[in-house]
């Protein structure tokens, strides 16, 4: 029986890992799958060996904190391997972490493939060649990840975004209004702070105070809250009470509000790609702990922090990022887009240009056919 271990962080990476192994399922059934991750790889059968989450962790200094158990993560992996050799190891995102996995794989003979790898554009080629010297198959998800992992000599196979697979609904746009019971007559514009709290506090705020003053220049502006995961309505609905604004809060519905959005007010994450592959009209803001801020300001490698921008090379979608997030400026860069809708059809046709560098559906089983492959395992 062939022996497949996965190695993920975050939720996230939880999640598209045990999307991967559910694809791979399907084409070999005589597999055993281990794993450093959660409930997702859980729910498909992997035998779990560490759940990290109680260690994830976002920044440069929170980082350091828990270095202590990352190198103990480290230390049972090896062990686990050591005794249960897996003919393949699977690393999905968590880029520290696995950066140091792809050099055990490589140390003990054992293939590695890595989906979600280092943002090497973002932090510096040397994570790229990192990953090529120790022999990497690089499961690339976006254009300029592919580009930089050839450059480094790694082995790259493009899969495309598997958001591509996601981001979408089945619901015509009336069906959508109707539902939420919004007048076509209205610009729908959608708020969208943030999927953790600390975040949500940050943005929140400001976010409702530019929605107070555009709601006083036109009373036809909807607007709209899809709640994050995990985020109570109340806990929003407390925060929005503050302000003079008409707020619907919906869940599990982003990607229906998105389709009837005119525009759209994001803080930075994956929001901003799933707005792109619905060809929404955005602005996009970013706000971090300022120590964070400054050593990632230092070593970025990039001048955008919105993913459709760092796409295309230039900014497409305006950006508001730390000191410069301010009501006034974004409450005037919003009104100037809502009042010209030729601007608004120009935004829609740049990002579907920007989107269709994504590449094709169906990232998840190519990466699925490339773990097997490369593992010996089809």
């Amino acid at each position: 029986m062939g022996r497949i271990m996965v190695v993920c962080g975050e939720t996230s990476g939880d999640i598209q890992a045990a999307r991967v192994v559910r694809e791979i399922k399907k084409m070999n059934s005589n597999l055993e799958f281990t794993a450093m991750g959660s409930e997702a790889l859980k729910d498909e059968g992997a035998e779990i060996l560490i759940d990290p989450l109680d260690v994830s962790s976002i920044g440069f200094i929170e980082s350091l904190k828990n270095l202590k158990e990352h190198l103990a993560h480290i230390r049972l992996l090896k062990k686990h391997m050591r005794e249960n050799r897996p003919d393949i190891l699977f690393l999905v995102d968590y880029s520290g972490f696995n950066m140091l996995m792809a050099r055990v794989g490589k140390k003990m003979g054992i293939p590695v493939v890595n989906y979600f790898p280092p943002t090497a554009w973002i932090w510096g080629e040397w994570r790229a060649k990192w990953m090529a010297r120790y022999d990497a198959v690089i499961a690339a998800t976006l254009p300029m990840e592919r580009e930089v992992y050839k450059r480094a000599g790694a082995e790259v196979e493009f899969v495309g975004h598997p958001l591509l697979d996601i981001v979408e609904t089945e619901k015509s746009a009336k069906e959508i209004y109707n539902e939420f019971q919004i007048s076509k007559n209205h610009k729908v514009i959608t708020l969208m702070p943030g999927s953790r709290k600390s975040e949500i506090d940050r943005l929140a705020p400001v976010l409702f105070e530019v929605a107070e003053k555009l709601q006083k220049d036109n009373k036809n502006y909807q607007f709209i809250l899809p709640l994050a995961p995990g985020i109570e309505k109340d806990y929003i609905a407390d925060m929005a009470s503050k302000y003079n604004l008409i707020l619907k809060i919906v869940r599990d519905s982003s990607y229906d509000i998105m389709k009837i959005s005119d525009f759209l007010l994001t803080a930075s994450g994956t929001a901003t790609l799933e707005a792109l592959i619905m060809e929404t009209p955005m602005i996009v803001l970013y706000e971090t702990g300022w120590s964070t801020y400054k050593i990632g300001k230092k070593i970025m490698k990039t001048d955008y922090i919105a993913m459709p921008n760092i796409i295309a090379g230039t900014e497409v979608v305006p950006e508001f990022i730390q000191d410069e997030i301010d009501v006034k400026n974004i409450y005037d860069k919003t009104k100037f887009f809502l009042n010209k809708d030729y601007l608004l059809t120009d935004k829609k046709k740049k990002l579907k240009i920007i989107k269709d560098k994504l590449g094709e559906k169906g990232a998840v089983k190519k990466t699925a056919e490339l773990v097997l492959e490369v593992g010996g395992l089809n």
